[in-house]
Order: C-alpha cells, then sequence, then structure tokens
C-alpha cells in the first residue's frame, strides 16, 4: 500500500472515532454509563 493511502484512512478513522464520542457525548450517554460504573462500584464493596 502507499503510504499516503495509509495516512488517509488512518485520519478517516480517527475523524469516525471523533464523530462517534461527539454522538455520545451530545446524546447523555456519558452520565448513563458513568451512573452504572458508580453502582457497580459501591456493588463490588457492598455498600450498594
Amino acid at each position: 500500500m502507499k503510504r499516503g493511502l495509509i495516512h488517509i484512512i488512518r485520519a478517516a478513522c480517527l475523524a469516525l472515532g471523533a464523530v462517534f464520542v461527539w454522538l455520545g457525548l451530545s446524546g447523555g450517554e456519558f452520565t448513563a454509563v458513568l451512573q452504572k460504573a458508580v453502582k457497580i462500584c459501591l456493588e463490588c464493596i457492598g455498600i450498594g
């Protein structure tokens, strides 16, 4: 493969990943994941 093509593929993957992160943050998924993580941690140590 040409080096230029590899750079284009890497840039496209990075851009796609940034779009998915932005979509998750704008949709409120961050708070849902954080709440689940806190609940699991509290259950692990026997508080929740």
